[in-house]
C-alpha cells in the first residue's frame, strides 16, 4: 500500500468528518443532499459485503467500518435526528437516472458474474456518480455554505489521490484495475468544475457571514 493510497483513505475520512461534524455543531443539514448521502451508504453497503469473510489487513478492516458507520449516521442524521431541517424541496435529483443505468452496466461489465463481485462492480460505478445530486443541488440553489465546499474538496482529492496510487501500483506491481480507474476518472472529471470555483473563489467560502451561506455561480 503506497503513501497516494493512504493519503486517499485519509483525505475521504476527512471529508465524511467534517460533513458529520458540521451537521452535528449547527444541528441543521441545510445544504446537504440526502439522496447523495443515500448514494453513499448504498456504496459502501454493496462494496463491502466482504468484511466478515475476506479478511485484508487490520487497516482494512477498520476503514471499511469507519466508513460504513459513518454513512450510515449521515443518513440517519439527515432524515432522522434533524429532518425538520432537510432541504427537501432542492434535493430534487431523480435517483433511479442514476441507479437503472449503474444496474444494468454492473450485469453488462464485471469480472465475474456472481452475486458479489457484481455488487462490488455496481458499488465502484454507482460511488462515481453518488455526489451528483449533491451537485445538482448547488447548482439549483446557487449557494453552498464553506463546510459543504470543503467536505466536496476533499472528496475531489481523495480521488485525485487514487488515480494517482493506480497509477503507482501499475508502475511498481504491473498491477490494472480497469472498472476501478474508468469509473475514477468519470468521478473526478464531475469534481473538475467544482476544483475550479473552489479555487478561484476559496476566500468567498469562508465562514465569515452571519447566513453562512454563498454563492456559487459565476
Amino acid at each position: 500500500m503506497n503513501v497516494f493510497r493512504i493519503l486517499g483513505d485519509l483525505s475521504h475520512l476527512l471529508a465524511m468528518i467534517l460533513l458529520l461534524g458540521k451537521i452535528w455543531r449547527s444541528k441543521c443539514c441545510t445544504g446537504i443532499s440526502g439522496k447523495s448521502q443515500i448514494l453513499f451508504a448504498l456504496v459502501f453497503t454493496t462494496r463491502y459485503l466482504d468484511l466478515f469473510t475476506n479478511f485484508i489487513s487490520i487497516y482494512n478492516t477498520i476503514m471499511k467500518v469507519v466508513f460504513l458507520l459513518c454513512a450510515y449516521v449521515t443518513v440517519y442524521m439527515i432524515y432522522g435526528k434533524f429532518r425538520k431541517t432537510f432541504d427537501i424541496e432542492n434535493d430534487t435529483f431523480r435517483l433511479e437516472f442514476l441507479l437503472v443505468p449503474v444496474i444494468g452496466l454492473s450485469f453488462l461489465e464485471n469480472y465475474s458474474f456472481t452475486p458479489l463481485e457484481i455488487l462490488w462492480t455496481f458499488s465502484i460505478y454507482l460511488e462515481s456518480v453518488a455526489i451528483l445530486p449533491q451537485l445538482f443541488m448547488i447548482s439549483k440553489t446557487g449557494e453552498a455554505e464553506a463546510i459543504t465546499t470543503h467536505y466536496l474538496f476533499f472528496l475531489g482529492l481523495y480521488r485525485a489521490l487514487y488515480l494517482a496510487n493506480w497509477i503507482r501500483r501499475y508502475q511498481t506491481e504491473n498491477f490494472y484495475d480497469q472498472i476501478a480507474v474508468v469509473s475514477g476518472v468519470v468521478q473526478t472529471i464531475f469534481y473538475c468544475d467544482f476544483f475550479y470555483l473552489y479555487v478561484t473563489k476559496g476566500r468567498c467560502w469562508e465562514d465569515s457571514t452571519s447566513s453562512g451561506s454563498v454563492t456559487c455561480s459565476t
